[in-house]
């Protein structure tokens, strides 16, 4: 099997690596959110005195730096987008995650978090757990199947960990990471989930992350709002996930320089938070005081505070905050800073709740704010991630409110479907998506993102020259064992192709084999695959062209082989009956 362990069998030794990393994963949660909370606390002893000083400005770029230059000069390695780079590994490296990935994300995110980046620490400890279950599934030898499977329980255990919420990390791997649910994968990621959980309750207590002082039961005359808010959130979600793919490819395109980019974006980090201080940080203590009826405090830190307005002040300040956090992430993470969008959604949802329940409340339709800001949470996370499920047992599991299911499925459920009509993936996925490099629960699509195009790729052809007589065609065909010829001139570029069938009426006449040149005989072929193609573009150019052999060049029309659609039968089936074993 490639497993080391010959005194225990392959399940059993899923079954114990699915503990450890479940382990692992939650005591790397715990080292990350105590990182976090020691910069902080050093922060507001020794630097912020008060409520609101200049230092605000400062912080966030001195965090933004020193991840930079972690990553740079220390790491020397992307590591940001942690989820998407889960995804990529699962379909286009065998599922292989760099070691470095197991503590880099840890070191990076706590400097830019801690200094008040605003972002979340979610993703870079999935990315770490996820690490954590590729790399042990390495070092026993694992197939991909099977290392697929630990950073699935990598995932789930960060999850739990992180949030002490069991459940949200198994759905968010079946639903994020887009792993199948079946007998095999359940118990390992039940396992990992609920150990870290167990780990994290041990270490850090058992109060769920937030406290709510008053709640209230669903009333059925609410419905409408729920409908109305799930649309909202649904809209809100597009607006996050087009406007925060947007303003990082800009950002990308228009700052080229390292120290530009630490620049820019600490300087309007360090402005934003200055002005709206509910953007330091990942924003958790502002959900708290959201749900527990605290605005006001909040709004009464900015400098903004006195151009009030009579009644609608503090709700046109926290719109423009909702608004402002996308810019504030984007400019955390495209600084230089490590971090995901967990966070963001979370905040943003939370804020979505609490202005559409302060806006019933002013036109005097009377609805529980917490109750709203715990929907709006599970709406922007089911709508940003397409997961409508981890939106509503994340939101359950991390207040407590358990009783408030039907709420949350309504809004998580059409939020999702709202913007299901505008994008097809989640922000995580949707990069990969456009390369075809995304493996999904379809399982014909999965084969063939897992398939590559070099491994059906045939280079024992015999090449031709578009000067060569016909005679010296026929000495290449006498000894060649195949029937297509690729025409290729001096410099490397496909010409055409010759096929044997079409030259075999003339080539026994040998008063012809100087009067016929390969340039006359061959024929353009049908199309052309370039050697970056992804499977499922190649199988639909095979499928409008009806051809059986299609040549492959590179970006420079350099030949380098053939593709034949036999082959791409066999491989397909190979690769579809490894993947269906259970």
């Amino acid at each position: 099997m490639g497993y080391a362990g010959r005194h225990i069998s392959h399940k059993q030794l899923i079954l114990l690596l699915s503990l450890m990393v479940g382990v692992l994963s939650a005591f790397a949660a715990i080292i990350l959110k105590g990182l976090i909370h020691l910069i902080r606390l050093a922060i507001d002893r020794y630097l912020i005195a008060g409520e609101h000083t200049w230092w605000y400005l400062i912080c966030p770029m001195i965090g933004i730096a020193l991840a930079a230059l972690f990553v740079r000069y220390i790491v020397r390695d992307d590591i940001s987008h942690g989820i998407t780079k889960i995804l990529y590994a699962i379909s286009q490296r065998k599922s292989i995650i760099k070691l470095h990935n197991t503590w880099s994300s840890i070191v990076g995110s706590a400097l830019t978090i801690g200094f008040g980046g605003s972002v979340g620490a979610e993703a870079p400890i999935v990315l770490t757990g996820a690490a954590i279950g590729s790399n042990l599934a390495k070092a026993f030898r694992l197939d991909q199947k099977t290392m697929m499977l630990m950073i699935g329980c990598g995932a789930a255990g960060a999850i739990g960990g992180i949030f002490k919420a069991p459940i949200a990390g198994l759905v968010f791997t079946l639903e994020v990471l887009l792993l199948d649910l079946t007998m095999t994968s359940l118990g390992p990621l039940l396992i990992s989930s609920v150990t870290a959980t167990a780990v994290t309750y041990v270490v850090t207590g058992s109060e769920p992350m937030f406290t709510l002082q008053t709640i209230e039961p669903f009333a059925l005359n609410r419905l409408p709002l729920y409908v109305c808010l799930g649309v909202i959130c649904g809209l809100m979600s597009l607006y996050f996930t087009r406007g925060m793919n947007g303003l990082e490819q800009w950002f990308k395109r228009t700052f080229r320089s390292v120290g530009v980019k630490i620049l820019v974006g600490g300087t309007a980090l360090g402005v934003m938070i200055y002005l709206f201080p509910p953007l330091y940080g990942e924003g958790y203590e502002v959900i708290t005081d959201l749900m527990n009826g605290q605005s006001t405090r909040h709004y009464l830190a900015s400098p903004l505070s006195h151009w009030q307005s009579p009644v609608w002040y503090v709700l046109a300040y926290f719109v423009a905050v909702l608004f402002m956090k996308i810019v504030a992430s984007v400019a955390t993470n495209g600084g230089g800073g490590v971090g995901g969008i967990f966070a963001p959604s979370l905040f943003m949802g939370a804020i979505t709740g609490f202005v559409c329940a302060r806006i019933c409340n002013l036109l005097g339709l009377s609805v529980p704010e917490s109750n709203f800001i715990l929907a709006g949470m599970a709406g922007l996370m089911a709508g940003v991630m397409h997961a409508p499920l981890t939106g509503i047992f994340l939101i359950a599991e991390l207040t407590g409110g358990y009783h408030l299911f039907m709420p949350l499925m309504i809004v998580s459920v059409l939020s999702f479907l709202t913007i299901k009509l505008f994008e097809p993936h989640s922000l995580y996925a949707m990069r990969l998506a456009q390369k075809g490099e995304l493996l999904t629960h379809n399982k014909d699509r999965a084969v063939l993102t897992l398939m590559k195009l070099e491994s059906v790729l045939e280079t024992d052809l015999t090449v031709v020259t578009p000067d060569m007589t016909l005679g010296r065609l026929v000495r290449v065909i006498a000894h060649s064992r195949r029937n297509l010829f690729p025409v290729v001139d001096s410099e490397g570029h496909l010409e055409g192709l010759i096929l044997l069938d079409e030259v075999r009426n003339i080539m026994f006449q040998p008063r012809l084999y100087n009067r016929f040149t390969v340039r006359r005989l061959m024929n353009a072929p049908a199309a052309v695959l370039t050697n970056d193609m992804p499977m499922n573009k190649v199988i639909e150019v095979f499928e409008d062209t009806g051809a059986w052999n299609l040549p492959v060049v590179d970006q420079d029309r350099h030949y380098i082989g053939i593709v034949s659609k036999s082959k791409i039968f066999s491989l397909y089936r190979e690769v579809l009956a490894d993947f269906s074993e259970e």
